[in-house]
């Protein structure tokens, strides 16, 4: 459908969801300007190249097929040919979810969880692992991972943590048995707007991860506005007007903002509605990307580490499944720690971050310290968004809009759920599609206004 409006529509970040909101509005001829506080677009979609031939990706490893082609570049792009995972347990490794299920207490509690699956509703993320997997499993890897990564007590969490684990173990044994017949890394848990198949797969882009935003900025033109933090959306009688940037005001017909949502609550001005989304929490992060000589230097792709003995939940070693990202008998392992910005491990500094993670990793890489090459350390405060009890009301509430008109939040961060780049891409765009029908409709109006009653008899 294509719209004009003499208003643009104003977007806040050019990550993933604001790069593919202006590229859809553009395309239906509706006028946009997109924000951008950083010197550079993509956001975590973003990819590092150093001198010694090492790639590191800020976010997502990995994209889908499906995205790939959508976009236009899966000419562009390499098979990634393995992904598994594997859970350190008691010093062993063993393959997540099916290599688990020799362990006799976690075999044993996920019959009795399915036997009564049925029996009441969860009020908690705790009840829900302990309802759907058994108490061993829950007890002693899903828990103590949740925790981990949320930095929340597990009975302190919503049981909608739950909704971000897709499929069914049928379902998954399918998909992991395609991975094997197909050798493509077939997609399971990572899509949930689109059907997950035996077609869908994951592909690496050239240039890294950030050639996805590359793209979608290709042809906005005079569009981005680099280094320009939006400092209020403003409200007139719960209706968006317009923004302030920079020290100016600028008029929108909408705003689309990718911002956290907590920051979106402090930065609306004209209405108290959307405060309470201040107190909403996301999980600080710290990414170790460990340098090693060697490969195949962990059981596989990704290692969780529940137990609490390891500072860190989760260890990847992107090389084993896309060797272009080290040199020839080279490796990465990241190493995933939550924290908190005030925390020592936010405040420490590469090389005693670098050495830490080296120590801790020796119960896995027993020589590792030998191997050990140098590391790179990123850090991002909203790497997932923390379900507490506490506002669960509230974000079941926001999950059906801001309940500002014409104003929309869209991404990971803008509608605060646990959703990969996939599913980023199909929710955003069909936000679009809803606002370009709503601004053709309220252009129609304002042509063909609707006659009050005085003025039909007048």
């Amino acid at each position: 459908m294509k719209v004009s409006s003499q208003k643009p529509v104003v977007i806040l970040g050019a990550g993933l969801a604001g790069l593919t909101a202006a590229h859809f509005l553009q395309q239906n001829n509706v006028p946009v300007l997109l924000f951008e506080a950083g010197n550079k677009i993509a956001g975590l979609c973003q990819s590092f190249h150093d001198e010694d031939g090492f790639t590191y990706d800020f976010g997502a490893h990995f994209i889908t097929n499906r995205l790939a082609k959508a976009v236009g570049i899966l000419d562009k792009c390499r098979t990634v040919r393995h992904y598994a995972e594997t859970v350190w347990l008691g010093g062993t490794s063993y393959s997540y979810p099916f290599g688990l299920l020799r362990i006799p207490r976690i075999a044993a509690g996920g019959i009795v969880s399915q036997l009564n699956y049925s029996q009441g509703t969860p009020a908690t993320a705790a009840e829900w692992f302990r309802a759907s997997y058994g108490r061993a499993l829950a007890d002693e890897v899903a828990i103590p991972l949740t925790e981990a990564w949320s930095g929340a007590a597990a009975d302190q969490l919503s049981p909608a943590v739950g909704d971000g684990i897709a499929n069914s173990v049928a379902r998954t044994l399918w998909l992991k048995l395609a991975s094997r017949l197909t050798r493509r890394a077939v997609s399971c848990g990572y899509s949930r707007e689109l059907p997950e198949n035996a077609s869908v797969y994951h592909v690496y882009p050239e240039g890294g991860i950030g050639t996805l935003c590359q793209v979608l900025a290709a042809d906005l033109h005079g569009v981005i506005q680099l280094e320009s933090p939006v400092e209020k959306i403003l409200v007139d009688d719960n209706k968006v007007t317009g923004i302030r940037a920079n020290g100016r005001e600028i008029e929108a017909s909408a705003v689309i903002s990718t911002a956290p949502i907590n920051v979106l609550g402090k930065i609306v001005a004209g209405t108290d509605r959307l405060e309470h989304l201040s107190q909403f929490r996301y999980r600080p992060m710290v990414f170790v990307n460990l340098r090693l000589n060697g490969r195949g230097l962990l059981p596989d792709v990704v290692t969780w580490t529940p137990e609490k003995q390891f500072p860190f939940f989760r260890l990847t070693e992107t090389p084993l499944s896309m060797p272009w990202l080290a040199p020839t008998n080279k490796t990465i392992i990241t190493v995933d720690i939550g924290c908190e910005k005030e925390s020592e491990f936010w405040q420490m500094d590469d090389e005693r971050l670098g050495e830490f993670c080296i120590a801790h990793l020796q119960p896995l890489i027993a020589d590792v310290r030998q191997r050990y090459e140098g590391c790179r350390v990123m850090r991002t405060p909203v790497a997932y968004p923390v379900f507490l009890r506490e506002y669960e009301m509230e974000r079941e509430k926001f999950a059906t809009g801001t309940g500002i008109e014409n104003l929309y939040s869209v991404g990971r961060n803008g509608e605060f759920m646990h959703i990969f780049m996939e599913d980023v891409y199909e929710r955003t765009k069909r936000k679009i599609e809803q606002l370009t029908m709503s601004l053709a409709a309220q252009k129609c109006t304002s042509f063909f206004p609707v006659l009050s009653p005085k003025t039909q008899m007048g």
